[in-house]
């Protein structure tokens, strides 16, 4: 029997359509679930940081946020640029709906230019990912722990 999930993050980014339902199945539980990002939280890694009933992060931890791209050969049609749309869209809407950052914050730290090397986007360490209220608290494995037993025993 579980009585609740804790998540370790250390993400470098990956296939978004799987990380997203991922981080839908997580947002969707009954049982208490914490998240504890502890090196990168790259790309799809976000929504799955956010995606706890309570989110940690190391100080020394990152989370890259940019928009959706692909690494591949692409059809260069409307179509394609409309289906990388509603992607960010969905991914925007995710994480404003499960963490404190507004979907127009995050939309400007993820077309930020000028920071990442031949890319858009911005790079936030934990203290700054829960200034900007993408995670809910700095802490570490212990605080994370504790947070959980303390809702297991709560039910």
């Amino acid at each position: 029997e579980v009585d609740g999930v804790l998540l370790l993050l250390n993400t470098v980014g990956g296939d978004i359509e799987a990380g997203l339902a991922i981080a839908e199945m997580v947002a969707g539980m009954t049982k208490p679930t914490v998240t504890l990002v502890l090196g990168g939280g790259h790309s799809i890694g976000i929504p799955l940081a956010v995606s706890g009933q309570q989110t940690f992060i190391v100080p020394s931890a990152s989370m890259t946020v940019h928009p959706v791209r692909h690494s591949g050969v692409i059809l260069g049609v409307p179509q394609t640029m409309r289906w990388f749309e509603q992607m960010q869209e969905r991914i925007t809407g995710f994480v404003a709906s499960h963490s404190g950052i507004s979907e127009k914050r995050y939309t400007e730290l993820m077309m930020r230019t000028g920071e990442l090397v031949m890319d858009v986007g911005t790079v936030l360490d934990g203290r700054k990912a829960v200034r900007e209220k993408l995670i809910d608290e700095l802490g570490g494995l212990s605080d994370a722990l504790a947070w959980l037993y303390r809702e297991i025993e709560g039910k």
